[in-house]
């Protein structure tokens, strides 16, 4: 296996939940196209990314009301799993299911395979270290990260340990040892071009729900 390159609640009715996707996917779809035009891929890439977290707490809120797995636009091929916050950093993110590119370039991506957030073991996200986990770089042992699930249940993690490893190194999805949430995104963050060798790797312990 080889890593990926990653470098409140309010009652929203069915009808209008779906309408209001509809306005923003074409929004996103139009600022893009104007963004890509006048500003390059690397800004097209970002705004990509900004805008679709509009659709994804839309979908997110219909998931927290219990409407299983809501796909935050019709063509979307994955869908909210988690809610990532990062207190001390001002981070809010929605995790989608899956680890492709497609996913990662609308939010960080929850590793097939590993637990889901917020469950016993070793849950691992992965994302883009210039957009989505960037704030990664600024992480430091103590900080508190904190995985809302889809019933809505808040489980606390505090950073234990920050390493670099090579990408061919996967003792980071080992399910042994304590409930953790771990963290793996491409290295290092100033890199020109993407896809290098190294992944920067945040683990954070489990301090249980609360």
């Amino acid at each position: 296996m080889r890593w990926p390159v990653y470098c409140g609640r309010g009652d929203v009715g069915a009808g209008s939940a779906v309408f209001k996707r509809r306005i923003l996917a074409w929004m996103i779809v139009v600022l893009l196209g104007v963004g890509a035009w006048n500003i390059g891929h690397g800004a097209y890439i970002y705004a990509k990314a900004a805008l679709a977290q509009h659709l994804l707490r839309q979908a997110w809120i219909e998931t927290l009301h219990g409407r299983g797995q809501v796909k935050p636009w019709p063509w979307a091929d994955t869908y909210p799993v988690a809610r990532l916050t990062a207190p001390e950093h001002g981070v809010d993110l929605i995790v989608l299911a899956g680890a492709s590119g497609r996913t990662m370039a609308f939010g960080p991506g929850h590793v097939d395979g590993t637990p889901v957030p917020g469950a016993h073991g070793n849950s691992v996200l992965v994302a883009h270290r210039d957009t989505h986990f960037s704030f990664l770089k600024n992480v430091r042992r103590g900080d508190e990260l904190m995985i809302e699930d889809p019933h809505g249940g808040m489980t606390r993690y505090t950073v234990s340990a920050t390493r670099i490893v090579d990408q061919h190194d996967l003792s980071v999805l080992s399910d042994s040892g304590p409930d953790r949430l771990t963290l793996v995104t491409c290295y290092p963050f100033d890199a020109v071009r993407p896809g290098g060798p190294l992944r920067y790797v945040v683990i954070a312990r489990s301090m249980g729900q609360g």
